[in-house]
């Protein structure tokens, strides 16, 4: 679960600086800049509920 959180982690990582390179793509930047955190979130979630257990 982890290696795919941090694949998809690269992944938005990656769309947020080449939406910057791009000058006609700040919405990708944007886009992938909001991917990132959500996944970030999502992972940390996952993670304080699994050490509650």
């Amino acid at each position: 679960m982890w290696t795919l959180l941090i694949i998809l982690l690269i992944v938005w990582a990656g769309l947020a600086v080449f939406g910057f390179v791009v000058k006609g793509l700040i919405w990708l930047a944007v886009l992938g800049i909001v991917l990132f955190l959500a996944t970030l979130v999502i992972g940390m979630l996952r993670r304080t509920a699994a050490t509650k257990e």
